[in-house]
């Protein structure tokens, strides 16, 4: 190559024929400038010692190391890591004493740390809880509330703000209050212009799962949601990952609507909520066309408050120190060898019965069933607590 281009070949000419690239080329012919072609240092390596001259003595490495194990066999105290063998290097009067990360490094250049580096697992897909969303076979639609946003020359005002997890469809109410009487409204109006998915989830809050002071509670959202053939899922909202859609979503609202605008009055923070998810589901366009398809909204429905259909009510719950879970009100064993696990609980009313499945993060397909408990209803007449609920029509 060099010989190349001493006879006149060009540097991009050599660099073809000899198929390199044009820097190698330039670099060989500058290290053999001058020289003849026999006398040149053809050593493929670079400039400088071989060894850095900072290094660490190879006898103090192994120094260290014998440390490291007279220390972790014969010590009182047992402690054998880096400190430990620094401070017995001082106290031994060794010359020239390596700084703590030295050490540090040379027990890891030669594998003699005790610490295994934690495995990441690939993350369980979106909504791994429920095996038919997970599978992209059905839909599900979270609502959450976002409280005690403070307008300039209003009251203080909660959003009530929901999203699918496949396709993202948004949705946001402000309203004042954030009462049960006023989310039946916007969810029966959500659903009607968009149909109905096969699973709705909430967190805990009494407005949607009801009074928690008494047992077998059943509240306003999950009778509209079975009378609706829509399977309420209720989950805690400290467990991870089980609600992010909706908390990235109220993220998202909170970031380019609230406090991006100033609004002194409901009607204008309502107005631009309007325009906001108008824009954002003509830019979804594209992911809601490959979503789960939504069931039609039904043309003979009409809201009977005190009614609760036969159907499934769903429970993401875990379980205590001795396998036991608390849901309604009741505590019940499941399995002493399941302890502070997470356990999908369906609460079935036709079949009065509640059917547990443990699930786990790291094998999100895997759901056994670990136990089923009886389960009856107590049946009692309710009247109707609505007294808009000719709105829910």
């Amino acid at each position: 190559m060099v010989s190349a281009v001493r006879r006149g070949t060009s540097f991009r000419t050599a660099a073809r024929r000899f198929r390199v690239s044009l820097r190698t080329v330039q670099v060989w012919v500058a290290r053999a400038e001058g020289q003849r072609l026999d006398r040149v240092d053809w050593a493929d390596r670079p400039p400088g010692r071989r060894t850095a001259s900072n290094r660490t003595p190879p006898r103090l490495e192994a120094r260290v190391l014998a440390l490291r194990h007279e220390l972790q066999e014969h010590d009182i105290l047992g402690e054998h890591g880096a400190a430990a063998i620094r401070q017995a290097l001082v106290a031994s009067g060794t010359a020239a004493v390596p700084a703590l990360r030295t050490i540090g490094r040379i027990l890891e250049r030669h594998g003699a740390l005790d610490h295994r580096r934690r495995v990441r697992r690939p993350p369980p897909p979106p909504g791994w809880h429920l095996p038919a969303v997970a599978a992209r076979h059905a839909e599900l639609d979270s609502f959450d509330v976002i409280e005690d946003l403070k307008l300039a020359a209003g009251p203080l005002v909660d959003v009530l703000t929901g999203v699918a997890l496949h396709s993202s469809l948004p949705a946001a109410w402000p309203l004042v209050p954030a009462s049960t009487s006023h989310i039946l409204p916007c969810l029966v109006a959500h659903w009607r212009t968009y149909g109905l998915p096969a699973y709705a989830q909430f967190d805990n809050d009494t407005r949607f799962q009801g009074p928690h002071q008494h047992p077998d509670v059943f509240g306003r959202v999950t009778r509209l949601c079975l009378q609706l053939g829509v399977t309420p899922v209720f989950v805690p909202p400290r467990e991870f990952g089980l609600q992010n859609a909706i908390e990235g979503f109220n993220g998202l609202y909170q970031a380019k609507v609230w406090r991006r605008f100033h609004f002194a009055v409901l009607a204008a923070l309502e107005s631009h909520t309007r325009q906001y998810l108008a824009a954002r589901i003509q830019r979804l366009a594209a992911r809601l066309g490959s979503a789960p398809a939504r069931r039609p909204w039904p043309a003979s429905w009409h809201w009977q408050p005190a009614q609760l259909p036969a159907g499934c009510v769903l429970f993401i719950r875990r379980t205590n120190d001795r396998g036991e879970i608390t849901l309604l009100g009741h505590t019940g064993l499941l399995d002493p060898a399941w302890c502070h696990r997470l356990v999908r609980a369906e609460v079935d009313l036709a079949a009065a019965e509640i059917r547990c499945f443990a699930l786990r993060r790291s094998a999100p397909d895997q759901q056994p069933l670990l136990r089923v408990l009886s389960y009856c209803y107590p049946r009692r007449d309710l009247q109707p607590r609505i007294p808009n609920a000719d709105t829910c029509q």
